[in-house]
């Protein structure tokens, strides 16, 4: 990871945030939602076609980190959450008032595992070598 994508994970976890906070404003908290998971998935993908991945997990041995699984195991967490709370949400879309509770508690612990993904994230950040 980069310095830029640890502030861009954090800026659209402000936005969560807000949009948490502002639930009953329904466009603006499914929008959000929504391109918090898109942002979420779509962030692997970025990273691994613009990073030398081979390099560091391989050569350096990052492989066996234990901060590079926590963060591994944690990122597999949040994308479960998401696939929870889209099946709460639908429902919720549907009418379904008796998942109010439960959809506002896996929001809740998506904030949370987010907020470690970002900072395992954080400290996963490859500083540049002086003279390269």
């Amino acid at each position: 990871m980069t310095a830029g994508t640890v502030l861009a994970a954090f800026a659209i976890y402000v936005l969560m945030l807000i949009a948490f906070r502002f639930a009953h404003r329904r466009v603006l908290h499914i929008s959000v939602m929504v391109g918090a998971m898109l942002f979420d998935i779509g962030m692997p993908f970025y990273l691994y076609m613009n990073k030398d991945w081979h390099r560091r997990l391989i050569q350096e041995g990052e492989l066996t980190s234990y901060l590079l699984w926590t963060h591994f195991v944690l990122l597999l967490t949040l994308y479960i959450l998401y696939v929870l709370q889209i099946q709460a949400g639908r429902k919720l879309l549907a009418g379904e008032q008796g998942v109010r509770a439960e959809h506002r508690a896996q929001g809740k612990a998506i904030l949370l595992v987010r907020a470690c993904v970002i900072a395992t994230g954080a400290l996963l950040v490859q500083h540049p070598q002086p003279g390269h």
